[in-house]
């Protein structure tokens, strides 16, 4: 039975998602990743990349899950693909970084709640830049993305989330070309590096022609993401240098 308290609160909070459009995944404080619920509030995105699926399959055939020993979640906001990364390779140690001070917060919350702190390392830093030494097995990233188009587009639901990790220039590439000159030397041998794009897909094929960017697959839906192997990014770092 519903107390008339609990009522009060559960007509407010449809309330908010109908009228101020705001995400039940802010209204709850939580959003579901890769079957691990995450603490959220609007310091950071709502987890719904479908980079959760391959996780969820230990990014299978494209790498030895248990040759695994190191993982970076870059851009990580609250945490979820760097903290999923963790639970599906419980032998590897995984760095989450971010340039949103807000965000790690999040994280770091998310890290401690969910038991991971002694696997999982939240560093700030802005794409690689406090990353220097450090190589991974896997290098992952939802990073901003959205072009200005779609930007001048989003759902209202879109506008209560942090700006900053949606939006990526007029062709929505502007982090990924940074990312893309950094990858190789942050690789160890065999590596690879899984990065969602979004609607952006098309802009970077035209950026980049003459690089064969595998598109992943999914399931549930999705699409956008696109794995690069250690050897095809030393081939092409000639073509990646801005």
């Amino acid at each position: 039975r519903v107390l008339p308290a609990e009522r009060k609160v559960i007509c407010s909070l449809l309330a908010r998602r109908v009228l101020e459009r705001v995400p039940s995944a802010y209204l709850t404080g939580v959003g579901w990743f890769a079957g691990i619920p995450f603490q959220v509030d609007q310091r950071v995105l709502i987890p719904r990349s479908p980079i959760g699926e391959l996780i969820e399959k230990q990014f299978a055939p494209w790498i030895d899950p248990a040759a695994v020993e190191s993982i970076l979640d870059l851009c990580t906001g609250s945490g979820c693909i760097g903290i999923a990364c963790a639970q599906y390779f419980p032998e590897a140690l995984v760095d989450c970084a971010d340039l949103s001070e807000d965000a790690l917060d999040v994280a770091e919350r998310n890290v401690l709640d969910l038991g991971f702190e002694q696997q999982v390392n939240v560093i700030y830093s802005d794409l690689f830049e406090a990353l220097d030494g450090r190589t991974y097995d896997i290098i992952v990233s939802n990073p901003p993305y959205v072009d200005k188009q779609d930007m001048d587009a989003l759902a209202d639901e879109f506008h209560h989330e942090p700006r900053m990790g949606l939006e990526a220039g007029n062709d929505g590439l502007d982090i990924v070309r940074k990312m893309l000159p950094e990858l190789s030397r942050h690789l160890n041998p065999g590596g690879i590096a899984v990065i969602e794009v979004g609607n952006s897909w098309e802009a970077l094929e035209d950026a980049y022609p003459q690089v064969g960017f595998t598109w992943l697959e999914f399931e549930r839906g999705g699409m956008g993401v696109f794995l690069l192997t250690k050897e095809q990014i030393d081939h092409h770092q000639a073509d990646f240098v801005l």
